[in-house]
């Protein structure tokens, strides 16, 4: 696998424990016990030689980083050394793991984020699960990510995470029918830092949004229309009219790139999701085009500009 950026060339491979151990120590050594002070005796257990490593070498072999899926289905030891870090080494081993699971028929993956690392596993589709927790002295989140079925969405938590993942997936194209921009969700930091990427990112992307109560989102100040507002050729609204359309409960978002969020009551956020379900996606898409063409403009935001 490429990157772009310095320190060149890089390649992921699956690692043989017995062979490359001591190269996948080191890696851990640096990161967890040099860096930030996890006690060797922490770092160290007896699930290594059963579980599947992953390992990532520049264009010189040098062993730059690590991680590993045990047999109880947890992803960990994510390791990367720090002069390597913010060029796409570690995406590289989360997704060789993720593979990896795949073609052993796991169904599902967990793992214990580090609080400043939930957003890099938010991007790649996992959620968050339970209340945080202290391991080593360090803050973790349990996350979980579905992999032969739909995710289940439980909560807010767990739906602002995925609709972060999917934002950040899609390519150009992103479908939305909400009641009323969903307050706790579209006004979500994480999932309005999202919609702001892929609003800026240029090559004719466009958000559509049906509402059923546009005024609604005006009167609570949603945070997602001064942003529609500053990008009013990707974000646009219209409202449901026909009293067929009026009376649809489910909310739900599609992208181009495959993947859903679909809640059989628009008013709750318990529902299911996929990063990769273009059958699914493309049925969700077909069914928002004809009612969009019939919505009327959202005639409430138009002191907005939008």
């Amino acid at each position: 696998m490429k990157d772009g950026a310095s320190p060149g060339p890089f390649q992921v491979t699956r690692a043989d424990w017995a062979r490359d151990h001591p190269e996948l120590l080191q890696v851990r050594a640096v990161v967890f016990i040099e860096e930030q002070g996890v006690p060797e005796a922490l770092e160290r257990d007896d699930e290594d030689a059963g579980s599947t490593h992953v390992i990532a070498r520049d264009a010189g072999g040098r062993a730059i980083g690590t991680a590993r899926l045990t047999p109880q289905r947890r992803i960990g030891r994510m390791a990367v050394l720090r002069d390597c870090r913010g060029r796409g080494v570690g995406h590289s081993l989360l997704e060789a793991l993720l593979r990896e699971a795949r073609a052993q028929g796991l169904a599902e993956v967990a793992l214990h984020a580090q609080v400043d690392a939930i957003g890099f596993y938010t991007r790649h589709g996992f959620v968050p699960e339970g209340a945080r927790f202290d391991e080593a002295g360090i803050e973790h989140q349990t996350m979980r990510r579905a992999l032969a079925r739909p995710q289940a969405i439980e909560d807010r938590d767990a739906a602002a995470a995925i609709v972060t993942a999917l934002v950040h997936g899609a390519r150009r194209r992103l479908w939305v029918y909400s009641r009323e921009l969903d307050p706790g969700l579209f006004d979500d930091p994480q999932v309005l830092s999202a919609l702001r990427r892929f609003g800026t990112r240029g090559g004719g992307v466009e958000a559509r949004f049906l509402l059923q109560d546009a005024a609604a989102a005006q009167r609570a100040h949603a945070p997602l229309l001064p942003l529609a507002q500053r990008l009013s050729s990707v974000f646009t609204f219209r409202v449901v009219d026909e009293p067929v359309d009026r009376g649809y409960a489910p909310a739900y978002l599609a992208t181009d790139a495959g993947g859903y969020y679909f809640r059989s009551l628009g008013n709750r956020f318990d529902g299911e999701a996929e990063l990769d379900a273009p059958g699914r996606a493309r049925q969700l898409r077909d069914s928002f085009l004809p009612v969009w063409e019939r919505a009327r403009p959202a005639s409430e935001f138009r002191v907005l500009g939008i």
